[in-house]
């Protein structure tokens, strides 16, 4: 066998030395069958595996079940009667689709401009939180100065230190810099989170840094590298901070309620609080309409993002 070997590999190291060689060697190589590749028998499933997983799948059912229960409950009562809402016993399905709440919900409130507050808000926080988080994550991840762990490790510590804590020095710090009650509080006080750069460090890492020292042979600059090889590299993770970004501050209550007193400034959570105030004396059924309004940008954004948002949160904190 080691013979033949030999013998076909010096026909073929002539072949390729000869007039028109390379021609026939891959010719040769081109009508010599390729050896079948070993078949790998399939793992078969043993009873208790088995049973194992159909337990995992009735477990995740279940419990899909119990987070889509209250959000089902709350589009359909939107469709109720004010006096179905709370009925004894409950039921589920309204005897009459009321679809007059959603024309009530714009006609009787500013739900236009709480939305249109909150859009914006949610809009320029979530660019200005996946720039400056990718930015500084670029510089923990890949510069060199003393002191860097540490500072990384003070930075990313403010996570785990609860707003209410300085929310009382924040606000003086903002009133006497004239912002308070004006949109520009909520985007200073979010406009950098430490979640951010830690997330986007984590997958910085991930990126070979070869990468980078080539790029610095051909003279680009760190800001360049940053921008035109980190970046691209990173959209699953970007997407995730997006993502992330974004619907908590749509979703935000506290941080409105105590920076925006002008029911002009209000967002879609502080306008629709409004209604359990006695304005509408409590319509539930309104409000659970206007609950479902303001969920559809949020499901929209999970919808369209979800196989990036899987994969940055999957391969952040990854090496290799």
């Amino acid at each position: 066998m080691a013979e033949q070997i030999e013998k076909d590999a010096e026909l073929l190291v002539s072949d390729f030395t000869a007039p028109q060689g390379a021609r026939r060697g891959l010719r040769k190589l081109a009508e010599e069958p390729a050896e079948p590749r070993p078949q790998v028998p399939a793992e078969k499933m043993t009873p208790g595996r088995r049973v194992a997983r159909i337990a995992m799948y009735v477990a995740l059912i279940i419990f899909a079940i119990g987070l889509l229960t209250p959000f089902a409950w709350m589009v359909l009562s939107s469709f109720k009667t004010a006096n179905e809402v709370f009925s004894v016993p409950v039921k589920w399905l309204p005897e009459t689709f009321v679809w007059q709440n959603y024309i009530d919900i714009w006609t009787e409130s500013n739900m236009l401009v709480w939305i249109r507050n909150t859009l914006l808000l949610a809009v320029v926080v979530t660019f200005l939180q996946v720039l400056t988080g990718s930015f500084a994550a670029y510089g923990f991840a890949r510069m060199r100065f003393r002191g860097r762990d540490v500072l990384f490790l003070l930075y990313v510590g403010t996570i785990a230190v609860p707003w209410q804590s300085y929310m009382i020095p924040q606000f003086i710090l903002l009133s006497n810099f004239k912002v308070s009650n004006t949109l520009w509080a909520i985007i200073l006080l979010q406009a950098f989170g430490a979640f951010g750069v830690f997330l986007m460090k984590q997958f910085y890492e991930t990126i070979p840094e070869e990468l980078s020292e080539a790029a610095r042979l051909d003279g680009l600059s760190e800001y360049a590298i940053w921008r035109k090889i980190m970046l691209p590299l990173s959209i699953p993770a970007l997407a995730s901070l997006t993502l992330l970004t974004f619907v908590n501050t749509w979703n935000d209550y506290l941080g409105p309620l105590i920076y925006l007193r002008n029911p002009d400034l209000w967002t879609i959570q502080l306008g629709l609080k409004s209604f359990v105030s006695n304005l509408f004396d409590t319509n539930y059924a309104l409000l659970f309409a206007g609950l479902t309004i303001s969920v559809i940008p949020i499901a929209i954004i999970f919808l369209l993002g979800q196989n990036y948002f899987v994969e940055g949160i999957a391969t952040s904190g990854l090496k290799g």
